[in-house]
């Protein structure tokens, strides 16, 4: 879908419903933020409480297949179907980012989609592995606690660049990320700034 013509500029104000489309479902923005919460608690609690740790990482876990489940059968975006495409046009949009043009997706943008499998693909390793070492074939294997850590450390600047990346999108497209993750709702507005319309894809 490719919204043509010239729109009022966005900005961070409350926008109308009229001027929002619903993108993101209820389950995947739950599945979201009670990810980032848990992520958190295992990362706080290893060697200081480990009972809280291994009960994240269980419902880390858990939220994992849901997640992967849900990119086969959940609603429009939320579905993994467009992947490959965006994972092609990442280095292309990144490019165009230091021009200051960012496209308009309604779902998630190239770079978005390249973090998002980034630390999808890093949580299954590190949730895998810290499982296995509560087991009494893994426990104390090398190579299982030293994957564990690597991958577990590993999602920090990860994190921190991907809520940088949410901060530098939305502001240069004058939308506020973040309340569209808490509300599924995105601008079906044009930002002055970007390189072309809106685009689902």
């Amino acid at each position: 879908m490719l919204m043509h013509g010239t729109a009022p500029r966005a900005d961070l104000k409350d926008p109308s419903p009229a001027e929002t489309v619903q993108v993101w479902d209820l389950p995947l923005r739950l599945w979201h933020w009670l990810l980032a919460a848990l992520v958190l608690v295992a990362w706080l609690t290893p060697n200081v409480n480990d009972g809280l740790h291994r009960t994240a990482g269980y419902a880390i876990l858990g939220l994992l297949a849901f997640r992967l489940i849900w990119g086969l059968i959940g609603t429009r975006h939320s579905r993994f179907r467009s992947l490959r495409a965006r994972l092609r046009a990442t280095p292309a949009y990144l490019w165009n980012l230091r021009r200051g043009r960012t496209g308009r997706y309604l779902g998630l943008n190239p770079a978005g989609t390249a973090m998002q499998l980034a630390l999808l693909l890093l949580l299954i390793i590190s949730a895998v592995t810290g499982a296995m070492q509560v087991t009494v074939r893994f426990f104390g294997i090398w190579w299982v606690e030293d994957t564990h850590e690597m991958t577990s450390y590993l999602l920090i600047p990860l994190v921190v660049l991907h809520v940088a990346g949410v901060m530098l999108v939305g502001r240069m497209q004058r939308e506020n990320l973040v309340r569209a993750m808490l509300t599924g709702r995105k601008l079906l507005r044009r930002s002055p700034r970007t390189a072309s319309s809106l685009v689902d894809r």
